[in-house]
């Protein structure tokens, strides 16, 4: 007996000393005691453990390699694998989507935050408040990512998107915790996603692109839950007018360009002193006081080149041995700047806007000709005076004809606030235009400005893809009903994955009937049960508190931004599902230049385990 346990003993040994194992050899009696009956299946499970125990190894910091100590993984560095990766994954992606769940719909609540240095920004706007808060957590700036790739693309539905993909990763949680694995769910998501969009596809409702009246209805919608909720009919009408002043037909489809469109702020006055400018307007003044201030049927030359002596490249010494020398290398400079305004004033120009600079002299002689002159303009401010006014940028101006002017009504300096600008109005059939925001206090137009952004490109939205869909989330419950009725057709844990995803959907109405004031619960039971009934357009009406047909009060939004919501919340959380280990370097200390390399044994030093 005892000769048998020494033998299996000393085998077991073997096992450990060859795979690197720091199991103390003190235990093996007490395993032994158990398993020697069968010593096949005792060789056997020590070598599986042994191997799980060398994997589990594998990523530590140093390891033995052919009996010589080789460094894997800096010092410091932090691992966590498995569920509890997982579960910190999620947890940190749904503190992102609480924290901004509140502002979502018209009745939602304004964000305060506070950067570094003391700035405050208050918005209710899902990708602003993201953007302007600190993560480190990478799961949670994969949360970030959705806000900013939804605004990217579609310009509104960032809150919804954010709320979706953290709901979704939230009823994945319940299921992992049934031993569901998380590649299974992601399938079961993926799969009811394309569902998902199937049936979006169906809900659409087709409109004109070119209708005023619908689409001052979906900018007024976007506009519901800002600042400019007051003046929304104000500011729908001016968003609609002015994405429909740049937009440009291709064949059956309309291209719209938002750049095309410039938002200038500026503090004073009130938000309906907001208006549209045929045209363009420059944060620019007059050059020279004696010039014109006012000029109708203005001639734009928009020149791209200094109207000044160029100076020479190379270094030059110029000797002047008495004053006529002098005297005639002043009076040829004024030549060639003379020169330079005989070129301009002989093609009819009567406004000149410069991006470089322009010489004293030029100034005075361009004022003498009752030319208006604006310089140091930016250049993308050139690029829209060209296609606001029809004219060219010229770029030398030897080149400069009369087929090169642009054309405007009116060319003005106004002053606005404490600033002077100049207007550049009346342009025929511009394709490009400006707004100029005006509101009580800088916060107040830096929140108007996002707001009217939002307006912008949910009208730009249904003008490229004239499709749209009920809002009040009045959509997702009805998605939530298809879904549930297409989950019955699976088995298995498919159908688990795929129920979960349609309850994930009703996170929406939930969540206005929460920020309403309304009780959640029973408003969704009511939901359910009207839809139920075939009642698709019923939703969520925030402002009356109550559950009603919200195509009645006509709110609508453009189903682009239901499809990019649907598709960045389920790859983000697709994404963050997959993952089950984390190994995080250390923050090191920013060493002094010329040290050995980092990972070094000589290098600087680390300090700190790894963080998020």
């Amino acid at each position: 007996m005892n000769k048998h346990f020494w033998d299996r003993y000393h085998e077991y040994s073997q096992i450990c000393h060859s795979t690197g194992s720091l199991i103390s050899l003190s235990y093996a009696p007490c395993v032994f005691w158990r398993l020697m009956a069968n010593t096949s299946t005792l060789i056997s499970g020590l070598l599986c453990c042994a191997s799980r125990f060398v994997l589990a190894e594998a990523l530590r910091t140093t390891a033995k390699i052919g009996g010589q100590t080789a460094i894997i993984l800096r010092e410091g560095t932090s691992r966590t694998q498995g569920r509890e990766g997982q579960r910190g994954n999620i947890e940190a992606a749904l503190v992102i989507a609480e924290s901004i769940r509140s502002s979502m719909g018209p009745r939602g609540m304004d964000k305060m935050l506070v950067d570094g240095f003391g700035d405050v920004t208050i918005s209710n706007d899902g990708a602003t408040i993201l953007d302007e808060m600190d993560v480190q957590h990478p799961a949670a700036k994969m949360m970030v990512e959705v806000a900013k790739t939804q605004d990217d693309e579609v310009g509104d539905g960032t809150t919804t998107a954010v709320v979706l993909a953290g709901e979704l990763l939230k009823k994945a949680l319940e299921l992992i915790g049934k031993d569901i694995h998380p590649t299974l769910i992601v399938d079961g998501y993926s799969a009811a996603g394309e569902k998902a969009l199937e049936y979006l596809e169906k809900l659409a409702i087709k409109v004109n692109p070119s209708d005023k009246n619908m689409l001052g209805k979906i900018a007024k919608i976007a506009l519901a839950s800002k600042i400019l909720a007051e003046h929304k009919v104000h500011v729908a009408d001016i968003a609609v007018k002015a994405v429909l002043e740049v937009a440009e037909k291709d064949g059956n489809h309309y291209r719209v360009d938002i750049d095309d469109i410039k938002v200038e702020k500026k503090p004073g006055g009130s938000l309906t002193d907001t208006i549209l400018i045929q045209g363009v307007l420059l944060d620019k003044e007059v050059v020279h006081p004696g010039m014109p201030k006012h000029l109708t049927n203005a001639r734009v030359a928009i020149l791209n080149c200094p109207l000044e002596v160029e100076k020479t490249e190379f270094d030059a010494k110029l000797n002047i041995e008495n004053p006529d020398q002098m005297k005639s290398f002043l009076d040829e400079e004024e030549k060639i700047l003379k020169g330079m305004v005989e070129k301009i004033a002989k093609t009819g120009a009567n406004v000149v806007v410069c991006e470089k600079g322009i010489d004293d002299a030029v100034q005075h002689f361009l004022a003498r000709r009752n030319i208006l002159a604006v310089r140091r303009v930016k250049q993308s401010d050139m690029e829209k005076l060209a296609k606001a006014t029809g004219g060219k940028i010229v770029t030398n101006l030897d080149d400069l004809t009369k087929t090169d002017l642009g054309e405007a009504k009116l060319v003005e300096e106004r002053k606005v606030s404490d600033d002077k600008m100049t207007f550049v109005e009346g342009c025929k059939n511009p394709k490009a235009v400006s707004i100029l925001v005006r509101g009580g206090t800088e916060r107040v137009v830096d929140e108007a400005e996002r707001a009217l952004h939002d307006a912008l490109c949910v009208v730009r939205d249904v003008v490229v893809d004239p499709r749209i869909v009920v809002g009040g989330g009045a959509t997702e419950a009805e998605l939530s009903r298809l879904l549930r009725i297409y989950s019955q057709k699976l088995s298995g844990k498919d159908q688990l994955a795929a129920q979960a995803y349609a309850e994930a959907l009703e996170i929406i109405p939930m969540t206005l009937a929460e920020n309403a004031g309304m009780d959640s619960v029973n408003s969704l039971m009511e939901l359910r049960s009207k839809h139920q009934s075939k009642q698709r357009n019923v939703g969520i009406d925030p402002i009356n508190a109550k559950v009603t047909d919200v195509s009645r009060l006509e709110v609508y939004e453009p189903l682009v931004v239901k499809v990019q919501a649907l598709k960045s919340a389920g790859e983000a959380a697709g994404m963050i599902l997959k993952i089950d280990d984390i190994i995080a370097a250390s923050r090191s200390k920013e060493g002094a230049g010329g040290g050995p390399p980092r990972g070094s044994e000589d290098g600087a030093k680390e300090e700190g385990e790894g963080e998020f």
